[in-house]
């Protein structure tokens, strides 16, 4: 299982602070991307060594006392400063037991931040703690202005093994993405790697990006990244990523993203819940090296399922949120219509491999039991020194706006006389406007029959649906494709999915 994205300070002290602006402290050092990389190499040439964990008691704390200390906002890096950017710097403790150490790089010259535990508040509930040369960050949050009210308000994190979310304006977190995965769901089990030091350049007052440097350990690789970050109505990551594999990678995750799906029409029998929906994502959207866009509806399987698309430098893939009406899921405290949909755009020559899809099987919505990945065909060997860069985009909007029409809804349910039926909603769209006479349909399985399909306009979308049968028989699992075509050319996204008994 991945490790849950929803997963102190010493009371006397807590007490005592005044407030103040929090700045870089400890001796200063020369500092440029190449001195990252540099680390990694370096780290890699060594044998892996485990960093210190914080206190026990620290490690003890439970869900709703990790919860008694937040940060406080004017002891914030920056605060008060004629800067666009503030920074949080997170506390220890619970599911973040190995602090990390964060830099601020100011005109070619970094410096640490010492741990304070000033710069946190907390309840009276909260036990005492324990103190030690241990204790120190967990990561840290990014916080601008992002809708003309002059506050600056938080819209990515960066905290816990390589994990790191981020929000457009107006939206809630959901999804993550992770720095890299190794061997995910596999028999050996799964590596987490870990950002183990931060540098943030200073920003100056009218910036609209910040750069966010990381480097990664983990027994099998190290990393150096760079992440250049644009806030706004989607965020956007420009990342570039060197890599140094300690031993041979034959199970590596490029471009990892980390989500929840619980349920959903397409199969509601294991739940009785109020709500029609319960996910952060509800699909796989890829769009592959040959320009076919495939979308792939998230399944909680009651078996674990790994799905392979094997493609050669794919444009790009994500996970997306496409349901967008607060009825969709009648949720008033999760929100998860406002949760954004994330899109990986490689750069470059990423050769051969497979987008990856990992479903997991899960039972409570606090388990991210969904993960995505670019599989390389070809493993990684130790020694070989590996650059790649790619875009990460947050947001609502759809990553190919204007290319081909989108499938909006899948339901799934008994058949009146046997089988299985499936409904496929698909958006509105100029190719439908002289009538659905001209569709052709396209539904086929390798596993079991189909029905031929029946396409109608549906008055609530104004879009087409179609629907068709399927007879699984004594199969515990069906592959099912569907796509609408027009004059021989494609008039839909290639509708892909994995039934399971």
């Amino acid at each position: 299982m991945t490790i849950s994205r929803r997963q102190f300070c010493v009371s006397t002290l807590l007490a005592a602070v005044a407030a103040g602006p929090v700045r870089a402290s400890g001796a200063a050092s020369t500092f440029d991307h190449g001195l990252v990389i540099a680390r990694a190499r370096d780290l890699a040439a060594q044998k892996y060594s485990q960093r210190a964990a914080v206190p026990q008691d620290w490690q003890d704390l439970d869900y709703e006392q990790y919860r008694m200390i937040w940060p406080r906002h004017d002891r914030a890096l920056w605060y008060g400063e004629e800067r666009s950017y503030e920074v949080d710097l997170m506390h220890p403790g619970l599911y973040f037991p190995r602090p990390v150490t964060i830099n601020v790089v100011e005109n070619g010259q970094a410096r640490p931040v010492a741990f304070d535990a000033a710069r946190f508040d907390q309840t009276d509930k909260l036990p005492q703690l324990s103190q030690g040369e241990t204790l120190g960050y967990s990561g840290l949050r990014l916080r601008t202005e992002l809708d003309g009210s002059g506050e600056k308000t938080e819209f990515c994190v960066f905290q816990g093994a390589s994990y790191f979310r981020a929000i457009g304006a107006g939206e809630v977190y959901g999804l993550s993405a992770r720095g890299l995965a190794l061997k995910t769901a596999d028999a050996r089990g799964e590596e987490f790697p870990e950002f183990i030091e931060f540098w943030l350049e200073s920003p100056g007052p009218d910036d609209r990006e910040i750069i966010v440097h990381a480097l990664l350990d983990s027994p099998s690789a190290t990393g150096a990244y760079r992440f250049e970050i644009t806030p706004g109505t989607s965020c956007v990551m420009e990342v570039e990523m060197t890599l140094f594999p300690r031993e041979e990678l034959n199970h590596v995750g490029l471009g990892p993203l980390t989500s929840m799906f619980l349920f959903d029409e397409k199969d509601r029998t294991r739940y009785h819940d109020f709500r029609p929906a319960v996910h952060d994502s509800d699909g796989l959207l890829i769009r592959n090296g040959g320009g076919e866009t495939l979308w792939r509806p998230l399944n909680n399987p009651r078996e674990l399922q790994i799905s392979s698309f094997v493609d050669e430098n794919p444009e790009g893939f994500g996970l997306m949120q496409r349901p967008r009406k607060f009825s969709d899921y009648e949720d008033l405290e999760a929100l998860y219509h406002k949760r954004p949909g994330l899109w990986v755009e490689p750069k470059g020559d990423w050769g051969r491999g497979a987008v990856t899809l990992v479903e997991i099987p899960a039972d409570r919505e606090v388990y991210d039991n969904i993960v995505a990945y670019w599989r390389p065909a070809d493993p990684m060997p130790a020694g070989q020194e590996v650059r790649l860069g790619y875009r990460l985009t947050w947001g609502q909007d759809n990553p190919l706006a204007g290319g081909l029409p989108q499938v909006i809804d899948t339901a799934m349910g008994d058949g009146a006389q046997s089988g299985k039926l499936v409904t496929i909603d698909f958006a509105p769209h100029p190719i439908f406007d002289d009538g659905l006479d001209g569709i052709d349909i396209h539904v086929a399985s390798p596993h079991a029959g189909t029905t031929e399909g029946v396409l109608q306009r549906n008055p609530e979308t104004g879009g087409p649906r179609l629907a068709f049968g399927f007879e699984p028989g004594e199969q515990t699992m069906v592959e099912l494709r569907a796509q609408l075509r027009k004059d021989g050319a494609a008039a839909s996204e290639a509708w892909l999915y994995r039934w399971t008994m």
